[in-house]
């Protein structure tokens, strides 16, 4: 007498649809943590911009010994940047808010602003 042992290899429907339901729980926690950080980058890059930008312009104003009412323009700071020196805009110059703001240069003893409100130079 012959014994057949004969086994169908794969998975039944229950445990596929258990491991898509964990696969779809690790995406619902993770991808909040995902949003959360990329907003988190953004912040952290245009306020290190905005660092840069306020440098550039203390810079410019010590080496051009320029009051502390003066208001330089892009095209001045910009070689201060250590970008282009003949960028005409802070986006030649490769200075660009991450989360699509726009900078304002303000006076040499104002800092630089973002007009989003969260990125603030502390």
């Amino acid at each position: 007498m012959k014994n057949r042992n004969t086994r169908n290899a794969g998975f039944t429907l229950v445990e596929i649809m258990i491991v898509v339901a964990i696969i779809g729980l690790l995406a619902a926690i993770a991808i909040p943590n995902f949003v959360k950080a990329r907003t988190t980058s953004q912040i952290n890059a245009c306020i290190n911009n905005l660092r840069q930008i306020d440098g550039a312009k203390q810079q410019w104003a010590l080496e051009l010994k320029q009051a502390s009412t003066a208001s330089p323009g892009v095209a001045a700071i910009a070689p201060y940047l250590g970008r282009d020196v003949a960028a005409a805009t802070f986006v030649d110059a490769g200075v660009t808010c991450p989360a699509n703001g726009a900078y304002t240069i303000n006076d040499v003893s104002t800092a630089p602003t973002c007009n989003i409100a969260l990125h603030v130079l502390p």
